[in-house]
């Protein structure tokens, strides 16, 4: 097991300077270090710059920062505000919009707000809650406040950053002051996110204090702690490449098994592999020809590893009508048609509708930077040492006449085979855990590849020994072809990893049944588990699936409880505040 850091990040040091110094005084006692500050005050001595008497704590800013997340970006980018906000005077409090307490804001003199869209200008679910609060009736009056807001969203999306604007509009409604402009940044956030935090800071920073005699040293003792697993990407080899459908299912469900030559990343049931793709090839070539490019070797390459050339958005319109000055293109923009005509096309189809004579420079301008795929990871480690399962299915649909694919499913499901190498990126996710004590029963929602971390959580639970009991939903469309490893669920039913499993198969009978249903059906035992203090934990599609499933989990309490909507919908509620009710959804 790794010693945990002793000094913090933020010491005057080398990275590889702490780690030797964290060494020493890990292993080091209480007489040895004692010696070692006396020598060292010696030293300064010697050096004619004798000890200074401490001098009285300068009272630190209070600074507020709220973040609202789903993938975990969000979050990330609020801790990396509040390391540079302490060095700024700041004592930051970093709040999750889950557990916002709505009170507490007036008394925020100053209030940094970092917030993602999720799907159609939907909040990310963990913050659905204090979210709807925020835009309530009952929200408190902000004045005195001074804040900003930084938007993370897609492009891909037609609402894109709706959340962040959102929450910058009502701030300056409930009278806060905006002391600093929003930003709203797509998938590629990190520089310009950097940029922001950074002037954000620096606007809402306290002035300096007057110059004092003697060398003071802030320490960060708030940044203490085990470091944070590597985000650096790594190069994995691909050992499995298995099709869990039968052949004459309608989809392709790849099992992708990757090996790593210094160990697999320090991933934990719950965490996801940010997976970098390729273009389609034969995608590319119909860019290029549309774009009068084709025979550009170098631009082709560019385009398969580094540049989005499937998002279409209104900023990729006017990205192109800069490059262009195409008319009829400005006319599609400025008539208010252009949102409803980019919904199921690329950028293909703009390049065909709106031929125009563009350069190599002006495709890089017009596209957005590749961006990798996150998907989770369905292995544990203490069952897989140095390797990591994905679990991906295969995109593929029609639209406005033109075959689309996705661009990571069949990249791996098409073009990577066994002994292909693959760049990926861990990406943690420490909102979808394992219950600390492993006596504590869990229940996993997850139909088609949203199964996949609850295939990691059952590895978990049985190298461990846990004791708590656990119950798996699970859905796809057909049993015979679609029942996603089944034999592993049997083995693990025999051998008690596994309580008990509850199938919906959407397609093997006339009426539509779907994981939701099998809730309803076994609701009072599922609620019993919950009363008991189990763990409810749901993994796939956001858009349908889980609101479905939490409102099948409402009616459920309702129901069993012989309650009201309202009061059964203030009950999971609770179980969300508790952590107890958590979601990994896409």
């Amino acid at each position: 097991m790794a010693q945990p850091a002793l000094l913090p990040r933020s010491a005057p040091f080398a990275d590889e300077d702490l780690s030797t110094l964290d060494r020493i005084l890990a292993g080091s006692s209480a007489v040895q270090r004692a010696w070692l500050t006396g020598f060292l005050a010696g030293l300064d001595a010697q050096a004619g710059t004798p000890a200074q008497p401490s001098l009285p704590p300068r009272a630190s800013e209070p600074l507020t920062i709220l973040f609202a997340s789903e993938s975990g970006n969000s979050e990330r980018l609020a801790n990396d505000t509040a390391k540079l906000a302490r060095k700024s005077g700041f004592k930051p409090r970093i709040v999750d919009f889950a557990d916002l307490d709505l009170a507490d804001l007036p008394k925020a003199k100053h209030l940094i707000v970092i917030a993602a869209t999720w799907g159609e200008g939907e909040p990310p679910g963990r913050a659905a809650g204090g979210y709807g609060d925020l835009m309530g009736p009952n929200a408190p009056r902000l004045e005195g406040v001074d804040f900003g807001v930084l938007a993370l969203g897609d492009t891909a999306y037609l609402e894109f950053c709706a959340v962040g604007k959102k929450i910058d509009e009502r701030l300056a409604e409930l009278g806060a002051s905006r002391a600093v402009e929003r930003a709203d940044l797509d998938l590629d956030f990190e520089k310009g996110a950097a940029s922001w935090i950074k002037g954000a800071v620096e606007t809402l920073a306290p002035a300096a204090p007057e110059p004092q005699a003697g060398n003071v040293v802030a320490i960060d003792f708030a940044s203490r702690g085990g470091a944070e697993p590597s985000r650096e990407p790594v190069s994995a080899e691909v050992t499995e490449h298995v099709n869990l459908n039968s052949s004459r299912s309608g989809k392709e469900t790849i099992h992708l098994a990757l090996s790593f030559e210094d160990g697999a990343p320090a991933y934990e049931p719950g965490d996801s592999l940010e997976l970098y793709p390729e273009n389609d090839p034969e995608l590319v070539d119909h860019v290029l020809k549309a774009a009068g490019l084709s025979g550009d070797e170098a631009l082709r390459r560019m385009l398969i590893v580094e540049r989005d050339i499937t998002t279409l958005s209104s900023a990729t319109i006017e990205r192109f009508i800069k490059a262009t000055g195409h008319a009829d293109a400005r006319r599609l923009l400025e008539s208010g048609e252009a949102r409803a005509w980019i919904e199921g096309r690329h950028l293909v189809d703009l390049l065909e509708t709106y031929p125009a004579a563009l350069s190599a420079e002006h495709l890089g301008e017009i596209t957005r930077p590749l961006p990798p795929r996150a998907y989770s990871i369905a292995s544990s480690r203490k069952e897989f040492e140095d390797e990591a399962h994905l679990l991906i299915s295969a995109v593929r649909y029609t639209t406005h006449g033109r075959a689309r694919t996705g661009v990571a499913s069949t990249h791996v499901a098409d073009r990577i085979k066994t002994g292909a190498k693959l760049k990926v990126r861990l990406k943690p996710n420490r909102h979808f855990r394992l219950p600390a004590d492993p006596a504590t029963d869990i229940i996993m929602v997850g139909p088609g590849t949203g199964v996949a971390p609850f295939r990691a959580f059952v590895q978990e639970r049985r190298a461990v020994g846990a004791s708590g009991r656990s119950w798996l939903f699970f859905g796809d469309r057909h049993f015979t072809h679609d029942f996603l490893y089944q034999l592993e669920w049997q083995e693990a039913l025999e051998d008690g990893s596994l309580t008990r499993i509850d199938l919906a198969f959407s397609r093997d009978q006339p009426e539509k049944i779907y994981v939701q249903d099998r809730i309803r059906a076994r609701q009072r035992e599922l609620v019993d588990w919950i009363e008991g203090g189990a763990s409810f934990y749901v993994c796939g599609d956001a858009k349908a699936m889980a609101k479905d499933v939490r409102g099948a989990l409402v009616a459920a309490f309702a129901e069993v409880k012989a309650t009201s909507q309202e009061v059964a919908e203030d009950a999971v509620r609770q179980l969300e505040r508790e952590k107890r009710y958590l979601t990994d959804v896409y």
